[in-house]
């Protein structure tokens, strides 16, 4: 199981939104998914409660020491892929989900309020020595404010802008909002919008950083082995029977 946790300390960052999207990306991609909320605002708990289809579970984790039992439960369970969604700031609940994730994504708004509040989160990332990446959210559609952030986060990170700034950018648009209303994510809400397609998009970028696909592959590659077993099997069986008949 791979385990992607969305923190940064400013609120209004979009990491319940983004959480949602990806969620739903990553489900139509083929994978199973688990939605966890660490964060008692409830904004995953409210967003299911609007919803009406069962085939994305949220489950709430309030207290950091269940975190870690928690996921090793779900890993033995067969699950593919926990995305947790934290609170404003930065609680024992997510700095222990942090410690216990395959990647952290640090959203933040094009601001220097945002930017500089990414510093804590990434402080801890580095503590704990796990992979992260900022999402540049709510941008504008293009501008010089969208340059100078990506420029001070690479900065920040001391490292090539490459290497720390996912792809691609979201930009603000009412979908996001609306589709929460509604229970949906934006990808069921608009599913031919841009919005829509820039989080699948940053869905392929998280695949492709944690080399997601492979496992996949993998995985269809086990499933369709012990379905050839299984046929093999009732093959035989079922000749077995014809000459127990014939006989």
């Amino acid at each position: 199981m791979h385990t992607i946790v969305l923190a940064t300390q400013k609120g209004g960052s979009g990491k319940s939104t983004l959480a949602i999207g990806l969620a739903l990306a990553a489900k139509q991609a083929g994978f199973t998914v688990r939605l966890i909320e660490t964060d008692p605002q409830g904004t995953l708990s409210n967003w299911q409660r609007r919803r009406t289809a069962d085939d994305l579970v949220v489950e709430p984790i309030y207290h950091a020491a269940d975190i870690e039992p928690r996921l090793k439960m779900l890993a033995d369970s067969g699950l593919q892929l926990a995305i947790v969604d934290t609170a404003a700031g930065l609680s024992a609940a997510t700095t222990a989900a942090i410690r216990h994730s395959d990647l952290c994504l640090i959203p933040a708004r094009p601001s220097v309020a945002d930017i500089e509040a990414t510093v804590s989160t990434l402080s801890v990332a580095r503590a704990w020595k796990r992979p992260y990446s900022f999402v540049l959210n709510q941008t504008p559609i293009r501008g010089q404010r969208i340059d100078n952030a990506a420029n001070t986060l690479a900065e920040e990170a001391a490292l090539d802008l490459t290497e720390v700034l996912a792809r691609p950018l979201i930009v603000m648009r009412n979908d996001h909002q609306d589709s929460l209303a509604s229970g949906l994510a934006v990808s069921e809400f608009a599913p031919n919008g841009k919005s829509a397609d820039e989080i699948r998009g940053l869905w392929r970028w998280i695949e492709t950083r944690l080399e997601l696909s492979a496992t996949t592959n993998v995985l269809i590659d086990q499933v369709m082995s012990a379905t050839d077993g299984m046929l093999h099997v009732a093959a035989d069986l079922s000749a077995e029977e014809t000459t127990t008949l014939a006989s």
